[in-house]
């Protein structure tokens, strides 16, 4: 039966069934607990992440449907390959995750605030530490424009958010984390929430259940370890595969 769960401070790294949670707001699994390394990842595990703001209980999500977007997939709009084919922007990995991230943080027009809170962006620059967050960062002139920060396990990517200074810069940057975990054999990137942005590049819903298996799958694979370099570039005469993996 659908529920809203209590994790009480000092509980063990552990979660109930993505399945239980609630339908309305969609996803809500759970409420408190901690954002240390060793709970975030075993929420990451199970298809589970926290989102909250400023006076909230940290809140854990799983909804259903989920947005994802397959590597090999990703749609690369007319106007988008001819910036890529412009050279106007230099990506890079993991160059400088706290600036994405604090990028990122920053309110958006016609927002109040933020959900990336001073203790989310401190836990993730910790995982970003040990090697499990990883962010793609967008260039021009020497200057940060755009990017993205995400979690990795396994070869699963679980986006997390991003950000654009300027046209085009986050589209940029997805597709270069597309790209290079295509090349990596990652088969998912989590994008959490369906967002007109996202389905533009080409996500798609699939069912929670769907969600998990593909995840319990990707995450016993091996990934990259470590700092994250960026070797993939853009093909302007590449096309992504048809069908769905």
């Amino acid at each position: 039966m659908a529920r809203l769960f209590r994790i009480e401070p000092g509980a063990p790294a552990e979660f109930p069934d993505p399945e239980l949670a609630l339908r309305e707001p969609d996803g809500l699994l759970a409420a408190g607990g901690d954002l240390g390394p060793e709970r975030l990842l075993a929420a990451y595990r199970e298809g589970i992440f926290p989102w909250f703001s400023d006076g909230q209980p940290i809140l854990w999500w799983s909804p259903d449907p989920r947005a994802v977007l397959f590597p090999g997939q990703i749609r690369i709009a007319r106007s988008l390959r001819k910036t890529l084919k412009s050279h106007r922007y230099r990506a890079s990995m993991d160059t400088d995750f706290a600036a994405v991230i604090a990028a990122c943080a920053e309110p958006r027009p016609g927002q109040e605030g933020t959900w990336i809170t001073a203790a989310m962006r401190d836990a993730y620059l910790r995982l970003h530490q040990l090697g499990v967050a990883h962010s793609v960062e967008v260039w021009e002139d020497g200057s940060l424009v755009g990017g993205l920060y995400g979690v990795a396990i396994g070869r699963v990517f679980f986006g997390e958010s991003m950000f654009t200074r300027a046209r085009d810069a986050s589209k940029v940057a997805l597709v270069h984390l597309a790209g290079q975990l295509r090349d990596w054999g990652f088969p998912l990137i989590d994008c959490q929430q369906t967002t007109g942005h996202l389905l533009s590049m080409g996500a798609v819903e699939i069912p929670r259940r769907e969600f998990l298996h593909r995840v319990r799958e990707a995450r016993e694979l091996p990934g990259p370890s470590g700092t994250w370099r960026l070797d993939w570039a853009y093909d302007p005469g590449a096309r992504p595969a048809s069908g769905r993996r």
